[in-house]
This record gives C-alpha cells, sequence and structure tokens, in this order.
C-alpha cells in the first residue's frame, strides 16, 4: 500500500469515526436533506477571497429546529471553495480526508464544491438545537478564514 493510499485510507476512517455519534440521531449535521416540495427559507451565501483571506457572506445563519433553509451559494472567488455543512468534529474529519486529496468534489446532501464564477444550491432542514458550522476545506482555506456558523435554537 503507499503512502498516500494508507493516508487516504487513515482520513476515511477518521470520517466515520467522527460521524458514528451522530449516525445514532439518525442524521448529521442537526439534520437531515431537505424535502423539494416543503416551503423553505433561502439564505444567499457568498464565498470569496480578499486581501484579508477567504471569506462567506454572511458568516453566520440562524435557523430552528425544524425549519428547511436553502443555502443559495455563489463562488465569487477565483479559485474552487466547498460548501461543508457539519458539526466541528466532521470539519476536522474532513478536513483530514481534504488533505490526503485534495481535488475532491462535493455534490453530496450537506457538502458541495463550487467552481469561480459559479452557483450551486444546498437544501437543508435543521431538525435539533445546536450550533454547528459550514466550512471550506479546500487545504489552507479554513485556515485563511473560510468558515462560518450556524446557530440552530
Amino acid at each position: 500500500m503507499t503512502r498516500a493510499v494508507a493516508k487516504a485510507a487513515l482520513a476515511a476512517a477518521a470520517l466515520l469515526l467522527a460521524a458514528a455519534p451522530l449516525a445514532a440521531h439518525g442524521d448529521h449535521a442537526a439534520g437531515v436533506p431537505g424535502d423539494p416540495n416543503k416551503p423553505a427559507r433561502t439564505v444567499e451565501i457568498v464565498m470569496s477571497e480578499a486581501a484579508d483571506g477567504m471569506h462567506y457572506t454572511p458568516d453566520r445563519v440562524e435557523a430552528h429546529p425544524g425549519e428547511q433553509i436553502r443555502f443559495a451559494i455563489r463562488n465569487a472567488g477565483s479559485v474552487s471553495h466547498e460548501f461543508f455543512l457539519g458539526t466541528a468534529e466532521a470539519d476536522k474529519a474532513h478536513a483530514a480526508m481534504m488533505a490526503a486529496m485534495p481535488e475532491m468534489k462535493h455534490h453530496d446532501a450537506n457538502a458541495v464544491t463550487v467552481a469561480p464564477g459559479q452557483s450551486a444550491t444546498l437544501l437543508w432542514r435543521f431538525t435539533h438545537a445546536g450550533d454547528f458550522e459550514f466550512a471550506c476545506l479546500v487545504p489552507g482555506h479554513y485556515e485563511a478564514g473560510m468558515h462560518g456558523a450556524v446557530a440552530v435554537k
């Protein structure tokens, strides 16, 4: 087994272990994928880079348990970014996976990769209260400031 394959396998195992407590609730990231046939509040999120780092605007969203949000995500930057919705623990595990496989692209229920100048939509229903985050886990982007908070209360 090559070192890169071993590193990727270790990162994948870490992600599964981090997600295990959430699976006990029957969902992850305080919720489940949204139902496109039900009403949703739209929250526009813009991804960008600036001299002071990388950003989401807005970088804070509030929701209520049971609320469904349609995240309309637009990449106004010059590099690809991702929007990964999860817990801090899941984000750390996913960051390790991204470090092992930096070219990974997402189009999952709770994550999407958005190329420069492109847009994407993520529909999510928050099922219980808590503090969560959305983050870009492309290597170096989180450290450059690309993360935000979701307060479900």
